[in-house]
């Protein structure tokens, strides 16, 4: 025999939407069986019909092959013989309808009877058995809704711990009805094949046994096939019930888990989370707008299938697109009042989807999933080794600090290390970054908490932020190039010698924003000109940070992820000493553009500086004047910023060649 199709008793408490649609299947088999089982029972009781018309046609036959000896023909004479033979053939006739009689018996005892068993009880039990399972489906959907609208703060304990139980009441009694519902299908399948057979069987029999005792009308063969359906049956029957008593075994097996399994959020305290984690599915709330301020929470399943978030309702064949993870931003989000809200934001800053998870777990193993997607570590030959070297990469990393208070309590020796000791050999992470160096996260505030600042009155920003309505050193500097950028995070280092003190700060900055799930970032402008770098807030155009060119020491991008760059500052101190800082950041373009227009600036400052101070009574030859040069770079042919930034190099290259002339 051809196995059997299954449902997976396993998949029941899941009740994932791959679980349903195979249900439904099944559900579309037992339909369509139970049609044709009505019409298969009305033929059949069209022959049992047939049968005893046929009794009670050979009965009346017979009762008028008798009757003829009582006629009274006029002309009756000679008719003994044939009143002898109809008696005969009376005779016959009666012993046919007492076969015939036999016949329709057992037509009804072993055609009809069990078909209308199969359909009264197997084909009843399921269709009862799908009500029930529908019925707790719907009380889980309700409890579940119920206990997804718990407010995060100031919550009733008391009410939680109801709802809890009603959660774990309603899906432990979704559980059980879909293993009984499960079974009955499955068990369907087997006895669909007996009960086909079964009546035909009854059938064939009966006119067997109806024309051997009326004439030897049927060969040994039909003898021997009925044996071997006989012996067909008789191992179906002995599968079924070896599967029904695994399937009894399976089911109380599945039922004594711990009621932990049904409780949700039930290790809120210290969830075991995986943040190894290149995939993930299960059910999430979906914020949907339905209008300027309203909204609708909508139960779905989701899962990632590559670098993207898709999403399958209940009943549908497969999933749809709903975010691409590539490159994205996730981050935990206060949201109505929810609890466990994440969102996802888009690569270009704009706000994605929100997203409520049922546990705090399920909230930290989507946004680190969701992370690691968006890393592409996915594409990689073995993403499940990258994820875990990053995680523990990420466990050697400092702990950070996030408030900007924090920093000026640590403070960092500054050291001066010569170049010729880090051309040959690899420096030491130690002799770059002190240990224990704090890492500051917060530096730009985000332009809504700006705003809330300074709503009312004009008030001093605590960070020395200032509003320019115009910047006066940017009108007349040859360079102008903007950028968007992602501050991730800074920290005090102990050299710029070398690159490599921005790859390592790159290092732990990303490995303890992972560790410790800060996936916040907020977004600005940086604004490159030939005489400073600037954060500027895209909203409202605050000037969030400032740094001179000058004290810009080094500045490089990161080698493999080119959307990374970072530069090192030297600012002198009040004790007369300098420190140094990094500052990392996440752009929306290459780094090695960033780097390449900082590079621009620094050489337009080397330009305009004088040879030497006999010489500045001579600017035609030994300064450039600016405003000549302001005049040629504004009258250049070419107006996109690449092009622009071209000309000004190849500009500088030529004023370069001039002063060294001049010199000699």
């Amino acid at each position: 025999m051809p196995a059997v199709d299954k449902l997976l008793l396993e998949e029941a408490l899941q009740d994932s939407p791959q679980a349903r649609s195979l249900l439904s299947v099944f559900e579309e088999d037992a339909g369509t069986l139970t049609d044709y089982t009505n019409q298969l029972l009305q033929a059949m009781q069209r022959v049992y019909g047939a049968q005893n018309e046929m009794c009670l046609a050979t009965q009346q036959l017979s009762k008028q092959l008798l009757a003829y000896e009582k006629q009274n023909f006029a002309l009756g004479k000679g008719d003994e013989e044939v009143i002898s033979t109809l008696h005969y053939f009376s005779k016959v006739v009666d012993e046919l309808n007492v076969l015939h009689t036999e016949l329709a018996k057992q037509l009804a005892d072993t055609m009809v009877l069990p078909v209308i068993q199969f359909r009264e009880k197997d084909l009843t039990e399921v269709s009862t058995l799908k009500d029930l399972f529908g019925l707790a489906s719907n009380e889980h959907d309700l409890s579940m809704a119920k206990y997804s609208r718990l407010p995060k703060k100031k919550e009733n304990e008391r009410v939680k711990t109801e709802v809890g139980k009603e959660v774990a009441a309603a899906r432990r009694k979704q559980h059980l009805s879909s293993l009984q519902y499960y079974c009955a299908l499955n068990a369907l399948q087997y006895r669909k094949r007996m009960a086909m057979m079964e009546p035909m069987i009854g059938f064939a029999q009966g006119q067997i046994d109806f024309f051997k005792k009326g004439a030897a009308m049927f060969s040994s063969s039909m003898d021997s096939f009925l044996a071997s359906v006989a012996g067909m049956m008789q191992s179906i029957q002995v599968e079924l019930e070896a599967e029904v008593d695994k399937m009894q075994v399976s089911q109380q097996e599945l039922l004594s888990v711990d009621e932990s399994v049904y409780t949700p959020d039930f290790d809120v305290a210290a969830p075991q989370v995986n943040r190894n984690l290149l995939q993930k599915a299960g059910y999430l709330n979906l914020r949907n707008k339905t209008g300027l301020v309203t909204t609708t929470w909508e139960r779905l399943y989701f899962f990632t299938q590559g670098g993207n978030l898709m999403c399958q309702p209940r009943g549908a064949v497969a999933g749809g697109l709903i975010q691409d993870l590539d490159n994205c931003s996730v981050m935990a989000v206060d949201c109505e009042d929810r609890r466990y809200c994440f969102q996802i934001t888009t690569p270009n800053g704009k706000s994605g989807i929100i997203l409520q998870a049922e546990s705090r777990k399920e909230h930290e193993e989507w946004i680190c999933a969701i992370h690691n997607i968006s890393r592409q570590i996915y594409l990689t030959e073995n993403p499940e080794a990258v994820a875990i070297k990053l995680n523990q990469t990420a466990l050697q990393a400092v702990t950070p600090i996030t408030s900007f208070e924090k920093k000026s309590e640590t403070s960092c020796p500054s050291l001066n290390l010569k170049n010729s000791e880090t051309e040959n050999h690899t420096i030491p992470a130690t002799e770059l970054i002190a240990p224990g160096t704090p890492i500051q996260f917060d530096i730009v505030l985000p332009a809504t908490e700006f705003l809330d600042q300074n709503r009312g009155s004009r008030r001093s920003n605590p960070f020395g932020e200032t509003e320019d309505d115009s910047f006066p050193e940017a009108e007349d500097s040859l360079l102008q190039q903007m950028f968007i950028v992602r501050f991730l995070g800074s920290m005090a280092v102990k050299t710029d010698s070398t690159t490599e003190v921005i790859y390592e700060a790159m290092r732990q900055v990303l490995a303890a924003r992972a560790i410790h799930n800060i996936f916040r970032t907020t977004e600005s402008h940086l604004m490159v000109t030939s005489q400073s770098l600037r954060l500027i807030d895209p909203q409202t155009q605050v000037s969030r940070a400032n740094f001179e060119l000058t004290s810009v020491t080094q500045f490089a991008a990161h080698q493999e992820n080119k959307r990374l760059v970072g530069f090192v500052i030297r600012v002198p101190e009040s004790t007369g000493e300098e420190s140094l800082s990094t500052y990392i950041f996440e752009s929306n373009s290459e780094g090695e553009k960033i780097c390449y227009a900082i590079n621009l600036g620094k050489e337009i400052i080397e330009v305009q500086k004088p040879s030497s101070s006999e010489d500045h009574h001579r600017p035609s030859s030994r300064e450039i004047p600016r405003g000549n040069l302001l005049e040629m770079i504004n009258s250049a042919p070419c107006h996109s910023a690449p092009h622009r930034l071209s000309y000004i190099h190849q500009y500088l290259k030529r004023l370069i060649g001039i002063r060294k002339i001049l010199e000699i």
